[in-house]
């Protein structure tokens, strides 16, 4: 919570102060001496109201006092609502690298369920694209609300060839705005195991992204030191597939977006999941205000109400 006219809050310090004021009058002995005989009926009279019911007016106003001065600092609060417009493009590898079981039962399985938790936080009016790519972009879908296309080219991949991770990036930043009438809020995730080999510079890519106020989101995937068998030699040695967090992070810082790395499938699904609930919702000041000035005024009046009920005063 913040407030935009925070110097009211000063006024708080008057509450403890009020209170203790409270507690020295209660504590001071009477005035005049008792001149009534029948004391026993007295004392019957006043164990009617119970001593701690005689401090709760006191205390209710003390609280409406508080609210109200909380009221005329202008409280407000932060709260997240689902965006009505944006686009957002998911970039996946499928790369040969992707069989790797380090993730289970494979990186490519493990990748497909994640985004699918991805696109299942996103609002239904989002839209939402796929680029899938290994040696190329080789699985495309524009952004569009029938989330269904863009779950079609997630599903349909198979772990092959190399990573053209720039070539990827460039065609989804292409096709982010693509059919929209004006430009709207959005963003890119890459996921990818592995360093680029081919194709284009990614770091150029992201900087285009950059100006044109397109961040991307990259979340490396998989475990240092992870192998697989060697395509081209069932017979020879195993190949090195471990992920290259380093680049993934340069295109994200270079771009503006944030990165991620992902050495377990539950790890992968917990961050595909923020992500989604995060680019799928806006930020929204919430000012409370009113709120706080009515419950002040209806402590008040029940500090009054009790006041009267049980100490036949006003607090």
């Amino acid at each position: 919570m913040s407030f935009n006219s925070p110097v009211w809050l000063l006024g708080l310090l008057v509450i403890p102060v009020a209170l203790v004021a409270y507690r020295i009058a209660r504590r001071r002995p009477n005035r005049y001496a008792v001149r009534y005989t029948a004391v026993s009926t007295l004392s019957l009279a006043a164990a009617a109201i119970p001593d701690r019911r005689r401090h709760i007016p006191a205390v209710l106003a003390l609280a409406a006092g508080a609210a109200l001065i909380v009221a005329l600092a202008k409280p407000h609060t932060t709260v997240r609502v689902p965006v009505q417009e944006a686009s957002v493009m998911l970039v996946t590898d499928h790369s040969g690298s992707m069989q790797a079981n380090d993730v289970q039962p494979t990186r490519l399985a493990a990748a497909d369920r994640a985004a699918n938790t991805f696109i299942d936080q996103l609002p239904s009016a989002v839209r939402v694209g796929a680029v899938a790519f290994s040696s190329s972009p080789d699985g495309v879908q524009a952004p569009s609300t029938d989330h269904q296309a863009a779950r079609q080219v997630i599903d349909n991949q198979v772990a092959n060839g190399a990573t053209a991770t720039g070539d990827a990036l460039s065609l989804a930043l292409r096709l982010v705005h693509q059919g929209a009438k004006k430009p709207p809020p959005s963003a890119i995730v890459l996921l990818s195991d592995g360093a680029a080999n081919t194709g284009q510079d990614p770091i150029t890519v992201a900087r285009q992204a950059a100006a044109e106020k397109v961040p991307i989101y990259t979340v490396a995937l998989g475990t240092p030191g992870a192998t697989i068998s060697n395509p081209a030699d069932p017979f020879g040695g195993a190949v090195d597939v471990s992920p290259d967090p380093q680049l993934m992070a340069q295109i994200a810082q270079t771009s503006g977006g944030r990165t991620f790395n992902a050495q377990d499938a539950g790890s992968l699904g917990s961050i595909y999941k923020n992500l989604g609930s995060q680019l799928g919702t806006r930020s929204v000041s919430h000012e409370v205000t009113a709120s706080f000035a009515v419950a002040g005024m209806v402590l008040l009046l029940l500090a009054g109400v009790t006041s009267l009920r049980w100490v036949a005063r006003l607090p």
